[in-house]
This record gives C-alpha cells, structure tokens and sequence, in this order.
C-alpha cells in the first residue's frame, strides 16, 4: 500500500488548519485593536501641547537633537557638525536663527523642517 498521498494529505491538511488558525488569530487581533486615523489631520503632532522643551539645535546635542521624531542620528550629526563648522568659521554667532535656516544643511528640505519646527526653539541670546 502506497502511504505517500496518504502523508500528502495529512500534511495539506495540517498546513489548512494552521493557516485557518492564523488567519482567525489576526482577524480577531485586529477587531479588538482597532486604529484610526483622524479626518482631517490635526494641523500639529499629538503629543505637541506635551512637550515641555523644545531643543536649540544652537546647543542640543546629537543625542538630543536624533531623539526628535523622523529626524534621525545621521541628521542630527549633519546638523552638529554644520554648526561646529558654522562656529569655527564665525565666533560667537549662532548657527541658526530659524527653522528654516537649517535647510543649510544637505539632507534636510522643506518637509523636514515643517516636521522641525513642533520640535525646535530659538533662544534670542
């Protein structure tokens, strides 16, 4: 007796059920975790009355300035190191004195800055 389609069938079943047990698993998941995504889009991130301090990229750090949503550590060591040079070439100035100032530095365009501008401040010392 031949007992391969046999197996065949056990093992075409077996994957059936596994995949139907998947599948009832992330439909289930998915009813009871719910999101959405508001119409229409606030006009400032969620958490933007929550921030207590928004960073000078005068005076943050990479690790500051790479914890801003989106931004990254390879721009905010672009933005570090714009600045140190900035500052060995003109003492005593500050780098930036807008948000848009930063579109400076390669990498970093206009939808970058609209995305900066909830995070970052200015002091006018």
């Amino acid at each position: 007796m031949n007992t391969y389609p046999n197996l065949l069938h056990r093992q075409i079943r077996g994957l059936g059920v596994f995949l139907l047990t998947i599948a009832v698993g992330l439909t289930i998941h998915g009813a009871l975790n719910r999101q959405t995504i508001p119409d229409p889009q606030p006009t400032r991130p969620v958490l933007y009355d929550r921030l207590e301090a928004r960073l000078d990229p005068n005076t943050a750090t990479v690790a500051e300035l790479s914890a801003i949503p989106n931004l990254g550590e390879v721009k905010a060591h672009a933005i570090v190191d714009f600045r140190q040079a900035f500052l060995t070439r003109h003492p005593g100035q500050r780098a930036f004195a807008r948000t848009e100032d930063l579109q400076q530095i390669k990498g970093i365009g206009p939808a970058t800055v609209e995305l900066l501008s909830a995070y970052v401040r200015f002091d006018t010392r």
